[in-house]
């Protein structure tokens, strides 16, 4: 059974897991509103941005931090996998660790040659950042980069259980994460989809997605059933549908969201999930799309939730970050709250969460969609004592 064994995250409301979650139960957001001249950009826009000054701090105390000049991504990427590696009794160094990166962007901002000076002209490159992020933690192996649109963290994680219980590697590290720069807001911005207020994730009055900025990983490992202790947490299903609706308008039947959750839910009762973690951008489309896909897979009575309105939409992030979010909150118990969510505004009647509240049940759902209609959905279970 493929296995959580450790988990970080570093985003703007902070550099841990525990940091983050405390923030987010508390109803902490790290969404600010920018003047879009200091990005360059035309309009003002909201997003969750990490401080520049936090992150050198903390990335120079690390051992080793000097070796090269890595861009603010890898330096989060690192510090985050640093972080998971903690408690961990995995050797990043070993042949039997894999080490996945997951993002959308990586160093796109190193295309604008004003920007590109103190760095590698081949780290705009992908696998070059992996290559780096590997090689900071002496792994022999060669990392993988997974880059589909905003479900890149689900295919990285599915990409990790598959080679898990290939019996080809002993441990995978998956790391996601994106940066915001002009070329990331310009290009959301052009399709008018950033709102200038924080978002409201199915709500009548959304009127668009925030960004964010973040670097969450997870390590994995692969473990007998009867080996499992009680608070572990397992990847037990994942699935990717690409309904090939629109190069950017998801499908109006949400047809690859529901075939994904059918895939995740075969041989699961529909009400035995404690909740579903669903995409949740704020968008008019997506939240639409996604309540229609609820529906149809008879999901609608569980607590649904959005973590966009505390961290923002972290693109290449998002997948695995809410992964760890929101398996916290299913070993404590509880569903957090749709922060921005007051009135609903789609069309199928769900439970959107609008306060943190306790749950039974011992799995969770994650949704994930993104353009070019891909979808993905994973299914969460934690051992519960006996």
């Amino acid at each position: 059974m493929t296995t959580l064994l450790g988990d970080s995250i570093v985003s703007a409301l902070g550099f841990t897991t525990d940091e983050n979650f405390r923030k987010v139960r508390d109803g902490l957001s790290g969404l600010t509103f920018f003047d879009g001249r200091q990005w360059g950009v035309s309009e003002p826009f909201v997003a969750s941005v990490i401080d520049d000054a936090a992150l050198d701090r903390a990335f120079h105390a690390l051992p080793r931090a000097a070796e090269k000049r890595y861009t603010r991504l890898e330096k989060a990427v690192i510090l985050s996998v640093a972080n998971a590696l903690k408690d961990s009794p995995v050797d990043p160094s070993g042949e039997g660790a894999l080490f996945i990166l997951s993002t959308t962007k990586g160093n796109v901002f190193l295309l604008d040659p004003d920007e590109s000076g103190n760095f590698e002209p081949v780290q705009v490159c992908l696998w070059r950042s992996a290559e780096l992020i590997a090689g900071y933690f002496g792994n022999p192996n060669t990392p993988l980069v997974v880059s589909n649109a905003c479900i890149s963290g689900a295919c990285a994680l599915i990409a990790a259980r598959r080679a898990l219980q290939a019996g080809r590697y002993e441990h995978v590290i998956v790391a996601g994460a994106d940066m915001l720069s002009r070329f990331i807001v310009a290009g959301f911005q052009s399709f008018k989809a950033l709102s200038q207020e924080r978002c409201k994730p199915f709500d009548a009055r959304r009127s668009g997605l925030n960004l964010g900025e973040a670097a969450a990983t997870l390590v994995l490992t692969e473990k007998p059933a009867e080996a499992l202790q009680p608070g572990e947490v397992v990847l037990t299903a994942g699935a990717v549908c690409n309904d090939a609706n629109h190069i950017s308008g998801p499908s109006r039947t949400g047809e690859g969201a529901f075939r994904a959750l059918k895939h995740v839910l075969s041989g699961v009762e529909a009400g035995e999930p404690a909740f579903v973690n669903a995409h949740g951008t704020a968008t008019p489309y997506n939240d639409e799309m996604e309540a229609v896909a609820i529906h149809r897979a008879a999901l609608q009575d569980l607590p649904v939730t959005s973590l966009k309105g505390y961290f923002g939409h972290t693109l290449g992030g998002a997948g695995v970050l809410e992964s760890i979010i929101s398996t916290r909150a299913l070993r404590e118990g509880i569903v957090l709250k749709t922060a921005g969510f007051n009135t609903p505004g789609v069309s199928q009647p769900l439970r959107i969460v609008a306060h943190t509240q306790p749950v039974e049940g011992r799995r969770c759902i994650n949704m994930l969609s993104g353009f070019g209609g891909c979808n993905a959905a994973l299914l969460y279970t934690v051992k519960r004592m006996e």
